[in-house]
């Protein structure tokens, strides 16, 4: 979250394709797929004085503040901004679900997924995290600050806040340090707030996308996402500290257009890097003072030099695993599941095998994911966000140009 070497221009957003965003995301979504797949296969490869999953994550967060509220902004349609999201998350989100549910006949699903009902319903809102459920993929976890971000930026927009970044990432921040402080386990415990969310997430989303009481629909949204996130969380003092990042991001693009300064960034920034510092629940090696600072640095960094380079010509490749990004994201740990437990039947644990071939099937499984997510993005995510903005341009009102790029 540095603002070392951003530099103060408005290039448009309308039309435009953000290729420096899309680099970010495929820089986000390749650490992802190490964090998960070097502990597996060529564990002497991990670094320990970064959380490799962790920097891609904060990239993400960073990425996502820094676009969303403009796509919704630049629609000026609540409604059509939604239409877009449910096309642009639910598809591929929804193919893998189906992929694990299938594979579990030969492989179980994931212990921290209850076998309830409540997880069908956690799933479908995507809200699992924050309120305390595992995902059938592992990395679907962060899908859920995604949402409550998605539902708090848009009950500000329906009130007129939408413009005061700064101000809530900076109140994020001093949430995350004061709920360290006194909490250490989720306070809305039990099954109930998966039910009660999915109840209220289906009807406040009927409500938006139908275009009815728009204004209490988008206040309930957001008034239960923010209680969900600091109360019901795995780890609440994180699930602030989050939100923080990501208004973070929005703050600089706010910086950016001229209509905000950096000072809420730099506070929001020291307050996410002391969050953990006396937080009873933190003793994971990744949020140790070093590595967590060390970690938010180079996210920071990472988001400042491609913000930095955005008007010049950036590695084709790295831009087009930006557009394979969530599938990648999404795919590579059900598919590391399935990989490995047939490697173990067959060749036995890959760690035991001599380096060179480690290496090769490594690099065999990361090319393998690869193309797979390829596919997938190319007749899954393509025709879905395809379908989700002609649709979207249906209900935009008369006269408004809704913004053209993916975000």
């Amino acid at each position: 979250m540095s603002t070392t070497a951003l530099t103060r221009s408005r290039p448009s957003v309308t039309g435009t394709r953000l290729a420096w965003l899309d680099a970010l995301r495929g820089l986000g979504a390749t650490a992802v797929l190490l964090e998960h797949l070097l502990p597996w296969f060529m564990p002497q490869l991990r670094p320990y004085w970064f959380n490799l999953g962790m920097y891609g994550v904060l990239v993400f967060f960073l990425v996502s503040g820094y676009i969303i509220p403009v796509s919704l902004e630049g629609r000026g349609d609540v409604r059509a901004f939604w239409i877009s999201r449910i096309f642009r998350l639910y598809p591929i989100y929804l193919l893998v679900v189906a992929i694990v549910l299938v594979t579990a006949i030969w492989m179980p699903v994931r212990e921290h997924v209850p076998r309830d009902l409540a997880s069908v319903s956690a799933h479908l809102t995507m809200l699992l995290d924050v309120v305390h459920l595992g995902g059938l993929a592992d990395t679907m976890w962060t899908l859920s600050y995604e949402m409550v971000f998605y539902l708090l930026v848009t009950a500000l927009f329906v009130h007129g806040l939408h413009r005061r970044s700064g101000t809530f990432a900076v109140g994020f921040g001093a949430a995350a340090v004061g709920i360290g402080l006194v909490l250490t386990a989720p306070v809305l415990t039990g099954f109930w707030p998966a039910y009660v969310s999915g109840a209220v997430f289906l009807a406040g989303m009927a409500c938006l996308l139908a275009g009815r009481f728009r204004t209490a629909a988008a206040s309930a949204l957001g008034l239960m996402a923010v209680t969900l996130l600091l109360l019901g969380s795995f780890v609440p003092w994180f699930a602030a500290a989050i939100l923080a990042v990501m208004f973070t991001g929005t703050a600089i693009r706010r910086w950016e257009q001229g209509t905000g300064s950096l000072w809420p960034v730099a506070a929001a920034t020291v307050l996410v890097a002391l969050a953990p510092v006396w937080a009873d629940q933190a003793r994971w090696w990744w949020v140790q003072p070093d590595v967590w600072i060390t970690t938010m640095v180079l996210a920071g960094v990472t988001f400042a030099l491609a913000m930095a380079l955005r008007e010049r010509r950036l590695p084709r490749f790295l831009v087009w695993l930006g557009l394979i990004s969530y599938s990648l994201y999404l795919l590579h740990h059900p598919l590391l599941r399935l990989a490995y437990a047939v490697l173990y039947a067959t060749v036995g644990d890959v760690r035991a095998l001599p380096v060179p071939v480690q290496a090769a099937l490594t690099a065999g499984f990361a090319a393998a994911v690869l193309g797979l997510s390829w596919l997938t993005y190319r007749y899954v995510e393509l025709p879905a966000q395809r379908f989700g903005r002609a649709l979207a341009r249906r209900v935009a009102p008369a006269g408004e140009a809704p913004v053209k790029e993916r975000v």
